[in-house]
């Protein structure tokens, strides 16, 4: 049903949601974008799923963005390159509203809008030896459309700390920076996501719905004005000189010329 995602549903209710783009680390391209968010509405229409889990297929959870998806938007006129950036924008904002528990289940690596996934997730556990990071300051580009589900996440303090300098970090730091709940070796991780599940099963669905909108409302409020202004810093960024040099030199698999 989608190309770029698998669904599964047990007799309980539990949907797994796996990103299957294995070859390309799951980088998420605009297809990806769509289907996810596509399949978010089916999920949240759903009342027979009870609870959500998030994956991915591979080595890898999300490398972030697809860049061949970002170097084409350079050619674009900048009001689709904001449209294309709002893409990221309104799926995220999907999975973030979606009235059920999403659980992350963190096979591996997660970079860039990887960690955005994460953070929309009401709870992540991962394996111990994933790696993650901010790397689009790396490639001239910025974190923007995932930023407030991450600042809400982290905080500001601690997001201060790696928001910016696409610093590679460990498992047990990312606990630490509040994006996991739990680090645990690569065999036990099935078993730790459904230690986050099962209680659900024990919980009236409506309430549950009910007070994870009552969080999002208590919490740091994403609005149309918010998403407009991430999605335009990221397409302003797409089209600016150091984002055009970043994604070259991954492509061309040498230093940008900022690096000392």
């Amino acid at each position: 049903m989608y190309e770029t995602l698998t669904l599964a549903k047990d007799a309980l209710g539990i949907a797994t949601l796996t990103l299957n783009r294995p070859e390309k680390h799951n980088a998420m391209s605009a297809q990806m974008l769509a289907d996810l968010e596509h399949v978010t509405g089916a999920l949240s229409a759903d009342d027979s799923v009870r609870a959500v889990i998030l994956t991915g297929a591979g080595k890898s959870f999300c490398a972030g963005g697809d860049l061949a998806w970002m170097q084409a938007q350079r050619e674009a006129e900048p009001e689709a390159r904001v449209a294309e950036s709002m893409k990221l924008a309104t799926m995220l904002y999907a999975l973030n509203q979606l009235p059920k528990p999403l659980i992350g289940a963190v096979q591996g690596n997660a970079f860039g809008g990887g960690l955005g996934l994460m953070s929309v997730c009401d709870v992540a556990v991962g394996i111990e030896t994933a790696k993650f990071g901010f790397t689009e300051t790396r490639l001239g580009l910025i974190p923007a459309n995932i930023g407030p589900y991450v600042v809400a996440r982290m905080g500001e303090a601690r997001a201060r700390r790696v928001f910016m300098s696409s610093r590679i970090f460990d498992a047990q730091e990312a606990i630490a920076l509040g994006l996991l709940a739990r680090a645990v070796p690569a065999d036990d991780l099935a078993g730790a996501v459904e230690a986050e599940v099962v209680p659900y099963l024990n919980c009236a669905p409506g309430a549950v719905a009910a007070s994870k909108k009552l969080v999002q409302f208590l919490g740091p409020q994403v609005d149309d004005a918010v998403m407009d202004y991430t999605a335009a810093e990221l397409g302003k960024r797409w089209d600016s000189e150091e984002g055009g040099e970043g994604i070259a030199a991954f492509f061309d698999k040498r230093k940008a010329n900022w690096v000392l």
